[in-house]
């Protein structure tokens, strides 16, 4: 499987070297504070859909796959 979660981690911190790159021009850095921003705004988003799926998992795993079955989004599975 691609993207998983820790490439999103490679992501950022590649992003936080490119910040800390010394000798940038004031426009390279603007550059890299928005693509920053443009990549914060996504990984947050990722990293909310994963703990909405941790959730799920939960819930199955306390109640049983019945429960499951009678939410089709968490796609309970024998």
């Amino acid at each position: 499987m691609k993207n998983k979660l820790t490439d999103l981690n490679d992501h950022l911190f590649a992003q936080l070297e490119r910040l800390s790159e010394e000798g940038l021009t004031k426009e390279q850095i603007d550059t890299e504070v928005h693509r920053g921003q443009a990549i914060v705004a996504v990984a947050d988003k990722i990293i909310q859909n994963a703990s909405l799926q941790l959730k799920g998992a939960a819930f199955i795993a306390e109640y049983g796959e019945i429960a499951g079955r009678n939410i089709p989004m968490l796609e309970a599975k024998k």
